[in-house]
């Protein structure tokens, strides 16, 4: 017999397709597997925001000839099937229709609309239930949606650029490019993949970002800038109509959270600048440091926060080395 976790990983697998395309829902990936000849015959993932769930695409895929299995199959799904209707039916109540015979999964859902009742509708219909495999894997797949669920606060990435000299800024303030094309093309990727971007007013007022996509095909994250004292001008790339763009102009990083769970804004890439970086890492609101460190030197300028945390991966991206922490 193929050990559950196999089955598990290519349901993870699955789910990763849908990386920047399904938030607020958190990824799915679904795998169903006849049990006595271990053979897949259909798989699906949630690919996009208010379409088809992971475990429908799965049924649907699985061919004429292969519906009379699935009394005799198992479903092997990432999260805790939907038990309430949204944008899409139920699918806990679809697998209990089709007949399917054993439902195994990561991880309970955290969204108080299910919590446990999708199980509870699976195992009321005699389908056998198993949770918790690979539920550390789950988890961090679904980082984002456990926190927003759990915390009532968007994923948090701080991101920044320093020399080998630690400075992430020139004298004064003034612009300057730090890391490689190559580094630069990865951070639009990783903007593509989150709700939102943040910067603070000094960024917004000396760099005038624009902060989307260009270098990488996809779409563009909601824009949002720290603007307490309402002081930035409006011929800004920020407020020029392209994206939409959130100004927060309450005191403290947590009411600003606040506004943006409302909006449901799962999670937030924060590119800067250091002032804003240091505010997060102080108040511990911070889910992900994501650090390049160039080759470069400045000598003087804008230092770069002290990197704290757990080290978690570290690559060289063209000249550059870039560190992944998380909190201790």
């Amino acid at each position: 017999m193929v050990p559950a976790e196999v089955f598990m990983r290519r349901a993870l697998e699955l789910a990763t397709l849908g990386r920047g395309q399904v938030s607020p829902n958190p990824m799915v990936g679904c795998v169903i597997v006849h049990d006595a000849t271990q053979r897949i015959i259909g798989e699906g993932w949630h690919q996009r925001y208010g379409e088809a769930h992971a475990e429908r695409n799965a049924v649907q895929a699985v061919q004429p000839d292969d519906l009379p299995l699935l009394p005799d199959s198992t479903a092997y799904v990432t999260l805790e099937p939907c038990s309430h209707y949204g944008k899409q039916p139920p699918c806990a109540n679809l697998l209990v229709e089709i007949g399917i015979g054993r439902v195994v999964c990561c991880n309970d859902d955290p969204n108080p609309l299910v919590g446990g009742r999708g199980f509870a509708k699976l195992e009321q219909a005699g389908v056998r239930v198993e949770r918790g495999i690979l539920a550390d894997e789950g988890r961090l797949l679904n980082a984002r949606f456990f926190t927003f669920m759990e915390q009532q606060r968007p994923y948090i990435i701080l991101k920044w650029a320093e020399t080998s000299d630690g400075y992430m800024g020139a004298p004064g303030g003034q612009p300057v490019q730090i890391s490689g094309p190559l580094s630069q093309r990865l951070v639009h990727r990783w903007r593509g993949e989150e709700d939102a971007i943040m910067v603070g007013t000094n960024t917004a007022r000396n760099d005038n970002p624009r902060l989307n996509t260009r270098l990488w095909p996809g779409k563009h994250p909601t824009r949002i800038v720290i603007d307490r004292h309402n002081t930035l001008p409006p011929y800004l790339h920020l407020f020029d109509g392209a994206q939409q763009t959130i100004v927060i102009s309450e005191a403290g990083l947590s009411g600003g959270l606040a506004s943006l769970v409302e909006q449901k804004i799962t999670s937030v890439l924060v590119e800067g600048g250091a002032a804003l970086l240091t505010s997060f890492l102080s108040e511990g609101l911070w889910d992900e440091l994501r650090v390049f460190r160039s080759p470069a030197m400045l000598g003087d300028g804008i230092k770069a926060p002290a990197v704290r945390g757990r080290l978690v991966s570290r690559e060289m991206i063209g000249a550059d080395e870039l560190t992944i922490y998380r909190p201790n």
